[in-house]
């Protein structure tokens, strides 16, 4: 076995379960606080994207991983809004579904490999954007957007061996937003526990 279907395989494993902390929590807690339903959704319909790009391009490491995180990711959502969250919130998601069916209708894997690097950016920013904005984080799963960083790190190494531009671009922004969401939940966390003394 290859370094790159080491990667592949390793990668596969992390999108399997990358999501799993956080719906485990949500289920756990009974509350959404610090978690974006939009978010949710966008990673969802990216996800699913991805798994098809990944279909499109015969990268069945990339299809198997995404098409699970994007069903555990849908289920992220329905979970955040039933325990406190409002659909209200859920405004990058559509827009950006709208994107992808057109980038496919318009030029197939070349319009997908075009868009989805840059999806994860925009799935990423409203989490990011909750983040920055509530104090009470208690409710983000920082193991989830910790697999996160280790997602972007994997798939950009793949992408590298494999020279495929797409997944290196979607690695690095995966790397740099997940990573500045790990660093806002430690610090609101150390912040608010102090506030509300919780030992």
């Amino acid at each position: 076995m290859n370094l790159s279907a080491i990667l592949g395989l390793l990668g596969t494993l992390i999108g399997l379960i990358r999501a799993l902390p956080q719906l485990m929590g949500l289920i756990r807690t009974g509350r959404a606080n610090g978690v974006s339903p939009d978010s949710a959704a966008t990673s969802a319909i990216v996800s699913f994207g991805w798994a098809a790009y990944g279909v499109l391009t015969s990268q069945y490491f990339v299809t198997l991983a995404t098409g699970a995180s994007g069903a555990v990711f849908l289920a992220i959502t329905f979970c955040a809004l039933h325990h406190g969250r409002r659909v209200r919130e859920i405004k990058v998601a559509p827009v950006w579904f709208s994107v992808l069916i057109l980038a496919f209708i318009l030029r197939k894997e070349t319009g997908l490999g075009l868009v989805l690097p840059v999806s994860i950016l925009v799935s990423n920013i409203p989490q990011l954007y909750v983040a920055f904005k509530e104090d009470n984080l208690s409710d983000l799963s920082l193991g989830t957007w910790l697999l996160s960083v280790s997602d972007g790190i994997v798939w950009g190494s793949y992408a590298i061996i494999e020279q495929d531009t797409a997944i290196m671009v979607f690695g690095i922004f995966q790397l740099i937003t997940s990573g500045a969401i790990v660093l806002l939940k430690l610090i609101k966390d150390k912040k608010y526990k102090a506030r509300v003394r919780i030992p």
